[in-house]
């Protein structure tokens, strides 16, 4: 039995991945408002004036809230992000994600607890003292190995190197998701060819793309053996997680501010089981393996498992600009009512599709999160039936409140069933900026 604390720590772009990250078991969620966030033109995002209600939201749940504050500030920026951090300390954030000195001096002179941003770039013992003055939390380089995590751990421990609350610094690590090219995400890929920084929250994801390499004197191009060659894979640590947390690491940071309240979920609840395996003693290669299959139902570019800490020197390259989820969402239409006293759901297809009882559905909503439902029986006005198509307002129970307007997406495995390849979601509609933050 390990008793250790882990937090696990998931992402929320809008309301309805918040929901479904806090249904799923989040210890803590962290978001964005405005313009001063590594998202900030590639998730919904929140405003500030959503700031009480995140907090509510979370605290009710026993979570704790985050805000990343985490850009680059230019002075004419200052005022404004003096008004947001007032703001979020009179609302109840529980700490801020930062790594501008011009955001962590602001943040201690309030007296709000500061949790240090990937691009901080921390790699050895001696950053974790100097930064130790300034934040209970860091995250550590994408690019460490788990012995290089396990030293830093281990002098934490031994020189008892502490934050301004006085508790032992707590190291974070990058458990899942999305991965940049550039060292910690610090990319200036789409800067150089759009005016568009990474680091300003606005990257537009040139390297996501194919590209062919010519010579610009003879016009001789370079075949490449992969056309995807600075677009990498998701980062997928479930198979290795025993080991990360051996290594010392106490906050699991998954990845995507700018993916559904589906992927939210699922990722969340997989790392919990996960987690509390590890903590039992019942983690082991078979769970792993099931674990691994749950993550790939959902938006992946492919899984490079485990990374840099395991020692590798070359990112892995994904196989498609899109998603490799083996399920595919199609969707259905909306709710349309509510029985709250025999839980049962009005739905109208409103596209060329058809459901059945045994099929499996996606409800998700600003409130509801994302709610899986097996359709046990379909009924219409003259009782049940054996299939709905589209123009039909069909019912069907389901195990959770649901609420009107909440959209209905049909659950298919794309091995099976190639063939509503053509009726999936328009192709860019889960993609997500893939820079850290």
């Amino acid at each position: 039995m390990n008793g250790n604390k882990i937090e696990i720590l998931s992402p929320a772009g809008s309301f309805a991945a918040l929901h479904a990250a806090l249904y799923a078991g989040a210890d803590a969620v962290y978001f964005g408002v405005g313009n001063l966030n590594m998202r900030a033109g590639g998730a919904v995002n929140f405003t500030v004036d959503d700031l009480p209600e995140i907090v509510r939201l979370c605290h009710e749940s026993g979570a704790k809230a985050y805000l990343a504050v985490n850009t680059i500030i230019y002075n004419h920026e200052l005022d404004e992000l003096y008004t947001l951090c007032d703001t979020a300390k009179a609302a109840g954030v529980d700490a801020c994600i930062a790594g501008d000195m011009a955001v962590i001096s602001y943040l201690r002179q309030i007296g709000m607890p500061v949790h240090l941003t990937v691009q901080c770039n921390i790699s050895n013992i001696p950053a974790v003292r100097f930064y130790a003055q300034f934040a209970d939390v860091m995250v550590l380089a994408r690019e460490l190995t788990l012995e290089e995590i396990a030293q830093i751990s281990a002098a934490i421990r031994q020189e008892k190197i502490c934050g301004p609350s006085g508790n032992p610094v707590r190291i974070e690590v990058f458990a899942h998701g999305a991965l940049c090219i550039a060292l910690s995400g610090r990319c200036g890929m789409s800067l150089c060819a759009y005016n568009r920084s990474a680091n300003r929250g606005v990257c537009l994801q040139n390297c996501r793309r194919r590209y062919r390499v010519t010579d610009v004197e003879t016009g001789f191009e370079l075949e490449l053996d992969h056309q995807y060659v600075m677009s990498p894979r998701d980062l997928c640590t479930v198979e290795v997680l025993d080991q990360i947390l051996d290594a010392g690491a106490t906050v699991l940071k998954i990845e995507g501010r700018g993916r559904p309240a589906d992927y939210v979920s699922t990722v969340t609840k997989v790392y919990h089981e996960a987690v509390a395996a590890w903590q039992n003693g019942t983690f082991c290669r078979e769970l792993a393996e099931d674990w691994r299959k749950k993550l790939e139902t959902v938006f992946n570019r492919g899984f490079w498992t485990g990374g840099y800490y395991l020692g590798m020197q070359t990112e892995v390259w994904s196989k498609c600009g899109g998603s490799q989820a083996t399920v595919q969402k199609i969707y259905l239409g909306k709710i349309t009512n509510f029985y709250a006293k025999i839980s049962v759901a009005e739905l109208k297809i409103e596209t060329a599709n058809s459901i059945r009882p045994g099929d499996k559905v996606l409800v998700t909503g600003h409130t509801t999160g994302a709610l899986e439902v097996d359709l046990k029986e379909l009924r219409l006005d003259a009782g049940p039936v054996p299939a709905a198509v589209q123009g039909d307002v069909v019912a069907f129970a389901v195990p959770e409140r649901v609420r009107v307007t909440d959209k209905v997406y049909l659950l298919k495995n794309k091995e099976t069933d190639e063939e509503n390849e053509s009726k999936a979601e328009t192709p860019g509609t889960e993609a997500e900026t893939h820079f850290c933050g």
